[in-house]
């Protein structure tokens, strides 16, 4: 039986109920976080509390709690689920209040954690790839908050998964940005290219561990803006994710990307990023 944590108290998740006027529930208006746990560890746990912490304070909700607080809530969650590989997710609402657009004056934060199996990519996918389509980027300007207003994205998503697709690689002016849920990298000339932070993407921690990890394995990247043209020329193009980890894409737009099979510098990538979950599941590593 899954344990929760809602408001301050550690109870199963069926019993958990949130007020139908929460502002999460009547306007999106919520901060979320999903953090993967590798043998009962929190995975890069400082780096997700600080994009939650930014992102509350970009939109203005207080949860009434510390880092430090938020972190010992968490560890604790994941020893009431039975540690393992778990996913954890986070979301903080504004609140309870009456339906009006305006901030309430008066109104306590809801904030709710649940821990599930970790669910990541399938053999299969990892060994043959997965297919994506590009869309037009039809989501807001500040994709950079991960606000649980996501009904742009899960449009997206779904017109990928009906045209038999894994992901929508997204489009706006001409430039790549990210996909549905994940991250973008791609392979040009041997040299790993990623999209530039900025409102149009999220700053995604798999990302940075990417770009960390391509550093001290002395592997060339840039992170510049990138052209669909450019995309779909690519030797190599993979998709990042705090739960899928990273996943080579093999298919676009229905047609061969490179050999059509997971890349080399894929394969390379990937077996540096278990090396360091590896580390840290043996604790050697936050």
């Amino acid at each position: 039986m899954s344990i929760c944590w809602l408001n301050g108290e550690f109870l199963p998740l069926e019993d958990a109920k949130i007020h139908v006027l929460d502002r999460g529930f009547i306007f999106g208006d919520s901060i979320y976080e999903v953090i993967p746990v590798y043998g009962g560890k929190l995975f890069r746990l400082e780096e997700h509390l600080q994009r939650l912490i930014n992102n509350l304070a970009a939109v203005k909700i207080d949860p009434k709690l510390n880092v430090q607080e938020l972190r010992g809530l968490l560890e604790a969650l994941v020893e009431h689920n039975g540690s393992g590989d778990l996913s954890v997710y986070v979301q903080v609402s504004r609140g309870v209040a009456a339906r009006d657009h305006a901030f309430p004056e008066l109104c306590l934060a809801t904030i709710f954690a649940m821990a599930n199996p970790l669910v990541g990519c399938s053999e299969k996918t990892l060994s043959e790839g997965a297919s994506a389509i590009t869309l037009d980027d039809i989501r807001w300007r500040y994709c950079h908050i991960k606000t649980t207003s996501l009904l742009a994205n899960i449009l997206l998503r779904q017109q990928a998964l009906e045209e038999d697709a894994t992901e929508a690689i997204l489009i706006r002016d001409g430039l790549v940005t990210e996909g549905a849920a994940s991250n973008l990298f791609l392979v040009v000339d041997t040299v790993l290219l990623t999209p530039p932070k900025s409102t149009f993407l999220l700053p995604g921690i798999t990302r940075d561990l990417i770009l960390e990890l391509a550093t001290k394995q002395n592997i060339a990247y840039k992170e510049c803006d990138i052209e669909q043209s450019t995309l779909n020329s690519a030797s190599e193009i993979w998709l990042s994710s705090s739960t899928k980890e990273i996943v080579p894409v093999t298919r676009l737009n229905g047609k061969q990307v490179g050999n059509g099979k997971p890349g080399n510098l894929w394969v390379q990538m990937n077996t540096h990023f278990q090396n360091y979950k590896d580390k840290v599941r043996q604790g050697l590593i936050n």
